[in-house]
């Protein structure tokens, strides 16, 4: 897990150590609130911790998950914002929330470039190697909901 901003934080249920093989990442009270894209059994948080769960895909979007996306970067955006320690997590720590703490950020005043700059340069140099995510945020989420309508679903 990795602080990308002051009391915001990113990872995933899983890493690697340097010549490791991979293991699992465990929750527990380290966080006020954890809001996980992805999320397994066993892998906390602790009881009484904020567990938020809007699961998405490593994918393109539906316009149901990107509303649920939406939602998870304006839960992460306050709770940062009311001083609560937050974490952001999906499978790996790299796209999906990447996708969200990107979104969270540009909420908290970053722009869209400077955002993602951080979660690279804070979380790992891969982090939003997802095409498709990097377009949602240089769209902004609001136009690629609406867009994503087109298809002739609903938003």
């Amino acid at each position: 897990m990795n602080e990308i901003a002051p009391g915001l934080w990113m990872g995933g249920h899983y890493w690697t150590p340097p010549g490791g093989d991979l293991e699992p990442v465990v929750v527990g009270y380290e966080f006020d609130v954890v809001v996980s894209l992805f999320t397994l059994p066993g892998h906390g948080p602790a009881p009484h911790v904020e567990h938020v769960v809007r699961a998405v895909p490593d994918d393109v979007l539906s316009a149901a998950q990107l509303r649920a996306v939406q939602d998870a970067v304006a839960l992460t955006a306050e709770a940062v914002r009311r001083g609560r320690r937050t974490l952001v997590r999906c499978r790996s720590g790299y796209n999906r929330s990447g996708l969200a703490v990107a979104g969270a950020l540009t909420l908290l005043g970053h722009d869209t470039g400077r955002a993602i700059g951080l979660i690279r340069e804070r979380r790992s140099p891969w982090a939003l190697n997802n095409p498709v995510f990097v377009e949602y945020l240089n769209t902004g989420l609001d136009v690629a909901l609406l867009l994503s309508g087109l298809d002739g679903s609903a938003p």
